[in-house]
């Protein structure tokens, strides 16, 4: 079953899955307007990854996405998912940008996150690897994008995940406002 939006972004959904198909529409119609190849989503009932039980991965050479949650958590984990394509075609000046932003609430001793994703990550960073843009930097950049953009458009007042302090939540809300809000997207 094929869904677009006038966006021009879309997602295959399985034949029987009217639920998943509606929740994705209205989804999409809340998010920056997107364009690119279809994204395929596929429900699993169990999905684990090398650390244990996970609510969702995306495999974005081949346009796929995998989800293993709750209806409840859906909107949170879809949306998160959907920036994972995003982050991937942002080009290195943005992905750079929102890198100097997390550089500068890390000196100003910043704490939480706004997703489980994202705040395992930054717990485990080292100073050295911050400054050297390792990998597992440039992975807690990514995955903080995401639970950004998930917090900002899932429609989740609150989630105790959301444990980032709300004068840095306000800074991350005014760089997407300001880089990608209104913005055509490329997925």
């Amino acid at each position: 079953m094929r869904h677009s939006t006038p966006a021009t972004a879309r997602v295959m959904t399985p034949p029987g899955e009217r639920w998943l198909a509606r929740r994705v529409e209205s989804l999409l119609g809340r998010l920056p307007p997107a364009a690119g190849a279809p994204v395929w989503i596929v429900r699993v009932p169990e999905l684990r990854d090398r650390r244990g039980a996970v609510h969702a991965g995306s495999f974005l050479r081949q346009r796929r996405m995998v989800i293993a949650c709750t209806r409840a958590e859906f909107p949170r984990v879809f949306v998160h998912e959907w920036f994972h394509f995003v982050w991937r075609r942002a080009g290195n000046p943005l992905r750079r940008d929102f890198e100097a932003l997390l550089a500068a609430e890390r000196r100003a001793g910043a704490r939480g996150e706004l997703g489980w994703s994202a705040e395992w990550r930054k717990r485990a960073l080292t100073a050295q690897e911050v400054r050297g843009r390792s990998r597992r930097w440039r992975e807690y950049c990514c995955e903080s994008f995401c639970d950004t953009a998930a917090w900002l458009y899932a429609g989740a007042a609150s989630h105790a995940e959301f444990t980032l302090a709300l004068r840095f939540r306000r800074r991350r809300q005014a760089w997407f406002a300001q880089n990608i809000a209104g913005k055509r997207l490329s997925i």
